[in-house]
């Protein structure tokens, strides 16, 4: 699991750009040593690259294994890296050396395999948004790298407001890598306002596109593992609650139906199945039954199993269970189904393969 984030925390330390001034100097230029904001950086041809949160799957081929030896290497010995940073108002002046020749020589030989990879536009991941970000105005970049005696001197600017904030940002960030190692690895870093063209932020929109009023969802397009049409679920349900309110097992159906509907990048068909049993079984009764037995104004759970029973959801109840209460079949709401138990029920689904998710006690 670390060895990926030890990849992507030491290309943000080492990945920077170069200027076209600095191209005129000679080969290397493409891509700095530790010190620069992120990696974005010009070779020949104008070569795209990008530090840890940069491509997406980049980076596995013949040189990959070699490239990881030097950058785990360097994130065990990133105690021996020491970074400063100068604000200028358009970017930073950063200096990031080390006492050890091994751990230059390290640096070195990542800064020339760097450049090969962003003059191939080969790069490493593209997931931490303020990386991301940068990567996508590489071409607004310009940086001036000066190896020294122990390391690397850059100096990164942009004349778009934009893109020096976030320079400034990225160099804040990759001081914290330097600094804090792991523990700022494992973060997500976010992205500075653009004051000059605001972006509405990603903000958690929450919508019920099925079930109404129940089991809101926010939108998540980019998100992994996205919703798969045609899925089949059985929730296995035997969690109760206080009678007067919902069972909140049961809101939970509705937002597995929901997050289907709509919380993925396009809706996908869920066929879903709910066995009730245990604790959860009276919460079929109809109005009447229930009222009678909890001394209730009627039966809090459904509204929300109307819904979810209008939505296409199979609602099966325990016969046993439902009996070892002292309830009757005949006193379940009229969209529900007695089985004859839990277990044929939960056996019968997954033999048609539904896959089998409990929400138990």
């Amino acid at each position: 699991m670390y060895l990926k984030t030890w990849t992507w925390v030491v290309i943000a330390l080492l990945t920077i750009t170069a200027s076209a001034d600095a191209l005129a100097q000679g080969p290397g230029r493409g891509f700095g040593g530790p010190g620069g904001p992120g990696g974005p950086g010009r070779g020949p041809g104008r070569g795209r690259g990008f530090g840890p949160g940069a491509g997406a799957g980049g980076g596995h081929d013949e040189r990959h294994v070699e490239d990881h030896d030097v950058f785990h290497f360097l994130l065990e010995n990133h105690e021996k890296i020491t970074r400063t940073v100068k604000q200028l108002p358009n970017g930073v002046e950063s200096l990031t050396e080390s006492d050890d020749p091994a751990v230059v020589a390290k640096l070195k030989d990542h800064v020339k395999w760097m450049e090969y990879r962003i003059e191939k536009t080969n790069p490493i991941r593209m997931r931490d948004p303020l990386f991301a970000e940068i990567f996508r105005h590489t071409d607004k970049i310009s940086m001036k790298r000066v190896e020294t005696e122990k390391g690397v001197k850059v100096i990164e600017t942009s004349d778009d407001p934009y893109v020096a904030k976030l320079i400034k940002a990225h160099a804040e960030v990759v001081s914290g890598f330097v600094n804090r190692g792991f523990d700022e690895a494992m973060k997500n870093h976010a992205v500075p306002a653009n004051d000059a063209k605001p972006v509405a932020a990603e903000s958690a929109t929450f919508s019920n596109p099925v079930i109404a009023k129940y089991g809101k969802v926010a939108q998540l397009p980019a998100a992994a593992q996205q919703p798969r049409d045609g899925a089949k679920i059985v929730v296995d349900l035997t969690k109760g609650n206080d009678p007067h309110e919902l069972n909140p097992a049961i809101e939970k159906l509705a937002r597995f139906v929901n997050i289907y509907a709509g919380a993925g990048k396009t809706p996908a068909k869920l066929h879903l199945a709910v066995v009730l049993h245990g604790d959860a079984t009276l919460a079929v009764l109809n109005t009447d039954a229930y009222s009678a037995r909890f001394q209730t104004e009627g039966n809090p759970n459904l509204d929300c199993l109307h819904q979810l029973h209008e939505a296409g959801v199979e609602i099966y109840v325990c016969g046993q269970s439902l009996i070892g209460k002292h309830a009757k079949p005949e006193q379940v709401v009229v969209f529900a189904d007695v089985a004859v138990s839990a277990l044929t029920s939960l056996a019968n689904l997954q033999t048609d393969g539904y896959t089998y998710l409990p929400l138990l006690k």
